[in-house]
C-alpha cells in the first residue's frame, strides 16, 4: 500500500504508538509456565508446556530461571495483545479508505454528466 494513500488520522496515530511499544517489548516466549511437584522434593519443580508441529510439548525450566521464563511468558501475551491492535487500527484504515474512495466516487458522479462508472 502506497504510504501516502493513508490519511493521518486517529487510527494511524493509535498504531504507530502501538508498534513503538511492540519495539520496546523485551524477549518473550510463547507457552505456560507451570509448577509440578518432584516426588521426594519439597520444592516444586516448574516446567513451560507449548505447542510444535500441533503437538503438546514440556519443556523443565531450572528454578534459577523460573522468574526470567514467566516475565518473557507475560511479555509473549502482551506482545499478542499488541498485534491484536495493530491488526484492528489497521483493518480501520482499510475501511476508512475504500469509504474515501467511495465517497470521491460518488461526488465525482453527482457532478459530471457522464453515465459512465470509474472502478
Amino acid at each position: 500500500m502506497n504510504p501516502s494513500a493513508i490519511v493521518s488520522n486517529r487510527h494511524t496515530h493509535a498504531r504507530q504508538a502501538t508498534l513503538r511499544q511492540i519495539a520496546q517489548l523485551g524477549p518473550f516466549i510463547e507457552g505456560s509456565l507451570s509448577a509440578f511437584q518432584r516426588p521426594g522434593c519439597s520444592q516444586p519443580g516448574w516446567h513451560l508446556t507449548f505447542k510444535a508441529r500441533g503437538r503438546t510439548r514440556t519443556l523443565y525450566v531450572p528454578m534459577e530461571l523460573v522468574a526470567e521464563v514467566r516475565q518473557w511468558t507475560l511479555n509473549y501475551r502482551h506482545l499478542k495483545r499488541l498485534i491484536r491492535q495493530v491488526t484492528r487500527h489497521s483493518r480501520a484504515l482499510i475501511h476508512g479508505h475504500l469509504a474515501n474512495r467511495r465517497a470521491a466516487s460518488r461526488s465525482r458522479a453527482s457532478m459530471s454528466p457522464s453515465p459512465l462508472k470509474s472502478c
